[in-house]
């Protein structure tokens, strides 16, 4: 019996800030992860096909960021590329509480400590 796991592709885009009045599409984020009905990231899900959940950074005029998206200790999540270990994950500001729906907002703190808010432009079966 194959389980379906509700896997989607999340495209994050940078949303208004002082540098990006308008917000930009040319820097944020796509990832695959498994989603609920309310759209927040499944847990469960997750660890039966975490090596299905990419993401890949994109932000203009940088060369992508490719990794996967990582359940930590104590039940937060982020995006983690350097799987020989020296650069710094990205975590995701209340990832666990978020419904990824197109308008939503969240933020992601980058691999420097910034706190950086995107816009959910699209979800899409993965």
């Amino acid at each position: 019996m194959t389980e379906t796991l509700n896997l989607r592709r999340v495209r994050l885009n940078l949303a208004r800030s002082h540098d990006f009045p308008h917000g930009s599409s040319r820097h944020g984020y796509e990832f695959v992860a498994p989603l609920d009905q309310e759209g927040k990231i499944d847990a469960g899900a997750w660890r039966k096909a975490r090596d299905r959940c990419r993401v890949r950074r994109f932000w203009a005029g940088e060369q992508d960021d490719l990794g996967h998206l990582v359940h930590r200790p104590g039940g937060s999540w982020a995006f983690h590329y350097d799987i020989e270990g020296d650069e710094d994950d990205e975590p995701g500001y209340r990832f666990g509480d978020h419904s990824f729906n197109p308008g939503e907002y969240v933020s992601i703190r980058d691999d420097e400590g910034e706190m950086h808010t995107f816009q959910v432009a699209t979800v899409e079966r993965a």
